[in-house]
């Protein structure tokens, strides 16, 4: 059976189709657009945001042509890192991986469902028709994940190097919350509070853990008098204001803080957790304020606009307002990263140079060049400064220097609600 699975994102500064942290980009996207729509309208981006969502769920609902059958890579990061190509001039394998009855992957089936939701939701007004199509994909996803169970990574065996998730529960909690919300279907609340695993207070929300997300989903339904605060989802709300007392520096187990002042996750691409956290807060902030609420911290009492004042130190952080006095959003500013770590960027267009670049060749001509890449990367969220509030512009250094989907995307709603 031949399958188009034209289209979608590369994740990062490579060539391979990672469906995992895609479908993660296109729910953080929508999400944005859910609870962000009239910020971007007002600023006249709500349709590229839609785009955006619709470049990635066009080739989910490819991916997925049968109910329990998802494909989930394209390429394999192995080949793909031993070469320096033009997406243009690839001679990588690009292979396909797939989970099925026989193969499954909970994880990857669960976060592709809540894409379809949250996009579902994004897109109930302005096209009801590609709405109801998404929902029927999220829902056969979510079926085939919550009976399957497990980890996609066994079943697609080369993600395990680069995308490895740990646990899988965190999805099913997360699409379910997005079904809830999309359908209002309580069977979707009835799994949610029957869940074993709530995941407790986190320590941050990401592409590979998406237990805060649930929460926060669950815990806006509690501030607006929708849900009960019993058991389970009471608990939620409780795990999702503790992560946000803790990034605020006002919990009882405060996440790590830069001499600078920028959240302190981890090493290798910082910048993808602060923005992930900036939208938790920022998305938090408008719940309290609708519903006239605060947070009990445990170092006293937060309001939304303690949150947005937070929420904006972050990103001004990013945008330049740091000890190297850095834009660490590629083309924002005049001193901004000019060796990201990517391949497009960093050869020059076929328009100007049409010889196909071999492995080597783009390797010896372009990587290892020590010059601005030719073709700025405008927009781009780099993986930031290290623990010291250091940065070191080069090609090499991977872990500060590569953009990702993941970094940028949580970004689209944040920035459209500060521009209010």
């Amino acid at each position: 059976m031949q399958i188009d699975l034209v289209g979608g994102y590369y994740d990062a500064g490579d060539n391979v189709k990672f469906g995992f942290p895609m479908a993660y980009t296109v729910t953080m996207l929508a999400w944005s657009v859910v609870e962000f729509g009239n910020n971007l309208k007002a600023r006249n981006e709500y349709w590229n945001a839609l785009k955006a969502v619709k470049w990635g769920t066009d080739y989910m609902m490819k991916a997925h042509p049968e109910p329990n059958v998802l494909y989930g890579e394209v390429g394999d990061g192995g080949s793909d890192h031993a070469c320096w190509q033009r997406p243009e001039d690839m001679t990588t394998p690009r292979t396909v991986y797939k989970i099925d009855d026989h193969n499954p992957g909970a994880d990857l089936a669960g976060e592709t469902a809540a894409a379809f939701a949250a996009a579902s939701i994004a897109f109930k007004k302005s096209s009801p028709a590609y709405s109801a199509q998404l929902l029927i994909h999220a829902k056969q996803l979510f079926e085939f994940a919550s009976r399957q169970g497990g980890q996609y990574q066994n079943s697609i065996s080369v993600a395990v190097y680069i995308y490895s998730v740990f646990v899988w529960q965190d999805e099913l909690l997360w699409a379910a919350a997005w079904l809830q919300r999309a359908t209002n279907d309580n069977t979707y609340l009835e799994f949610i509070n029957r869940s074993s695993n709530s995941g407790g207070t986190r320590t941050m929300f990401s592409w590979d853990d998406k237990f805060v997300g649930a929460q926060v989903l669950i815990a806006k339904r509690i501030l607006e008098g929708k849900f009960s605060e019993n058991g389970n989802l009471g608990q939620m709300k409780n795990f999702a204001e503790q992560y946000i007392c803790n990034c605020i520096q006002k919990g009882y187990s405060n996440v790590q803080r830069t001499s600078g002042g920028l959240l302190w996750f981890l090493q290798w691409s910082n910048l993808q957790y602060v923005t992930s956290a900036s939208f938790i807060i920022t998305a938090y902030a408008d719940y309290l304020s609708k519903t006239h609420k605060n947070i009990q911290c445990a170092s006293g009492i937060v309001g939304p606009n303690d949150l947005m004042a937070f929420a904006k130190s972050q990103v001004d952080y990013m945008l330049g307002s740091n000890p190297k006095n850095m834009s660490y959003m590629v083309g924002f500013g005049s001193n901004y990263p000019k060796q990201v770590h990517h391949r497009g960027a960093s050869i020059v267009s076929i328009k100007k140079d049409s010889r196909p670049m071999s492995c080597q060749e783009g390797f010896e001509e372009w990587f290892h060049n020590n010059q601005e890449n030719p073709n700025v990367l405008t927009g781009a969220i780099v993986g930031g400064p290290d623990r010291s509030d250091q940065y070191t512009d080069a090609r090499d250094n991977y872990q500060q220097a590569e953009p990702s989907t993941a970094n940028n995307a949580p970004l689209v709603g944040v920035l459209a609600r500060l521009a209010a």
